[in-house]
């Protein structure tokens, strides 16, 4: 503009007749702007010589001023395009889901969220974790092809930093997600997260905030970390409930999965005005799609399979398990009880459990200290590992008696010398001391001389195992190993559903507590007389009569079928369904 103003004054002050010529002033101005941007322009002037001569300087400094502004253009753009390969740019989002770490959980935690969020418009999930950003979109690229509705941002940083925190708005955010990193040092890294949390001054409504601990023992110091307001879980108590409750019962990881997933059926508090005033056990055949499977009361307390007799308030909410919260229909009439083909419940004395733990962990003693509050007086639980535990952990243990034998998993011969037969469970722990992968490996070449061994025998034991991976769960079943217990998933999976609604905590924590009602696969000709015709209102009304809730069963011709392995939830009331003599049912139930 000065280049511009400067020629354009001395045009019309010494060349007057120029400037009539190109239409008095306003004219020389055009011109020279136009001579600026384009030099070829001047190459059609025609005038005196003092104003040529003004047109190409007016041309040459043009060319020097347009080119730089051109340059110092191209330099932001790249300086920006490259902040925002780097994902160190500030994000505008608002009402999205925060994840802020990064391991094996993170694709779990993306896959769930993105089918939660299938029936919305448009959502989000932001990842803040101190990787590059490309490689992060590369990796869940590949992992997760398709994420539907959901956009997945990624932005480079640490959740230890309070800086980098602001980089993902955590004040727009509807929830927030702490992923345990990989490491010895886990917890700290959690614990210091949700101290930054906690001290930040929010603007608004603060997020739904909800993380798991690795230890027990750290379990303490992040809820006070946490604050009131955020939701801290225990993974390690999990997996050892989910452990186990499977040892003798195979096929419960699958329902936990199908349960704690956005794939299939779910629980939901669903308000039911209209059986106010009506009791617990008359709301169990009330519903044509969805099965109650307890009460929560206004004040937020949940009632898992509560006394039949409970009578539900005006307020409450029923726990239901059904495909989605809109799918749950109540029943016009109530349907056909087959009360012939009820099988008569019989009473079956308490029997001693003989378990072997093949291996050692971190997770052994809490495993064998809960045992110890399911089995029945004189149960036995044996620990076959290369070197002995500790000798507390046969302390203050009122059920069990705990013994020790030298084995050397991997090995066939030293596995044959424990003495299989003698077991009715048998459970394979990983080994936590060395890579993951690798110990995955070993744990599928233990199982496959435990099921050759098995079959030599004539089928004495179930077999149940953990394992890291769930990629290696396809791989293990050729081991045709009872159940398969992925510790990581269950607690992404459960972690995904309290980001979506945290009060659902009180409901999943009284599952996976030995006391109280829990997940059971009981027989099915405890319910029903094997070959009779009936429907699954039948089998909820047998196992009402037990105090217990009927919410799906088990089929044993389709237990080797991924990816239910024969689990049916929720099935309809009204279809013929016949069971017969190895089937189960999905009942929950205080033993």
């Amino acid at each position: 503009m000065a280049l511009i103003t400067l020629v354009s004054a001395v045009v019309v002050a010494f060349a007057h007749k120029d400037t009539e010529d190109n239409g008095g002033w306003l004219g020389v101005v055009w011109m020279s702007l136009l001579r600026t941007l384009d030099p070829g322009t001047m190459g059609g002037d025609t005038g005196r010589p003092l104003f040529l001569v003004l047109m190409l300087t007016v041309t040459i400094g043009g060319i020097f001023i347009v080119s730089a502004l051109i340059g110092v253009m191209t330099t932001g753009l790249e300086a920006r395009i490259q902040q925002l390969r780097k994902g160190t740019s500030r994000l505008i989002e608002h009402n999205h889901t925060i994840v802020l770490g990064w391991s094996e959980q993170v694709f779990t935690v993306i896959a769930e969220l993105a089918e939660a969020n299938q029936s919305e418009r448009r959502s989000c999930v932001v990842i803040l974790a101190d990787r590059d950003k490309v490689d992060m979109e590369d990796e869940i690229r590949r992992r997760i092809p398709d994420t539907g509705k959901t956009r997945v941002v990624c932005r480079s940083g640490s959740p230890l930093q309070r800086g980098d925190l602001e980089l993902v708005s955590p004040d727009s955010a509807k929830a927030i997600m702490v992923l345990s990193p990989v490491g010895d040092d886990s917890d700290i890294d959690v614990i210091k997260t949700l101290l930054l949390l906690n001290g930040r001054t929010w603007t608004g409504r603060r997020p739904n905030v909800v993380a798991a601990v690795q230890s027990s023992a750290n379990l303490a110091a992040a809820r006070l970390a946490a604050g009131d307001t955020a939701l801290v879980i225990d993974a390690d108590d999990i997996a050892v409930g989910l452990i186990v409750q499977s040892h003798r019962q195979s096929g419960l990881s699958t329902v936990f999965n199908e349960l704690l997933s956005f794939i299939g059926n779910e629980i939901y508090p669903w308000h039911a005005p209209a059986l106010a005033g009506a009791t617990y056990g008359e709301s169990l055949n009330a519903f044509e799609l969805g099965v109650p499977i307890g009460v929560q009361r206004a004040d937020g307390e949940a009632l898992v399979n509560p006394a039949m007799d409970t009578v539900i308030e005006r307020g409450d909410r029923l726990l239901m398990v059904a495909e989605d919260d809109l799918l749950i229909k109540m029943a016009a009439t109530r349907p056909r009880i087959a009360r012939s083909a009820m099988a008569a419940a019989a009473f079956r004395p308490p029997v001693p459990d003989r378990t072997l733990l093949i291996g050692w962990n971190s997770r052994a003693e809490k495993i064998i200290a809960q045992l110890d509050l399911l089995v029945k007086p004189g149960s036995v639980v044996d620990i076959a590992a290369p070197r002995p535990p500790r000798e507390e952990t046969n302390r203050e243990l009122r059920n069990l008696t705990v013994g020790f034998k030298h084995c050397e998993p991997t090995r066939r011969p030293s596995l044959e010398a424990v003495g299989l037969d003698g077991y009715r469970h048998i459970v394979v722990l990983t080994d936590d001391g060395i890579d993951p992968g690798r110990s995955d490996d070993r744990t599928l070449v233990t199982l496959l001389h435990l099921r050759d061994i098995e079959i030599q025998l004539g089928d004495p034991y179930s077999i149940v195992t953990e394992m890291h991976d769930d990629a290696n769960r396809e791989v293990a079943q050729v081991t045709k190993a009872d159940d398969f217990i992925v510790s990581t998933k269950v607690i992404s999976l459960l972690l995904t559903q309290l980001t979506e609604n945290r009060h659902l905590y009180a409901v999943f924590a009284d599952l996976f507590d030995p006391q109280g009602s829990e997940i059971y696969l009981k027989p099915a000709p405890s319910y029903l007389i094997p070959g009779a015709e009936a429907n699954f209102a039948t089998v909820i009304e047998a196992a009402r009569q037990r105090g217990e809730t009927a919410i799906g069963y088990r089929l044993a011709r389709q237990s080797d079928e991924p990816p239910l392995y024969g689990v049916h939830l929720n099935p309809s009331k009204t279809a013929p369904l016949t069971l017969e003599e190895g089937d189960t049912v999905v009942v929950l139930a205080e033993d």
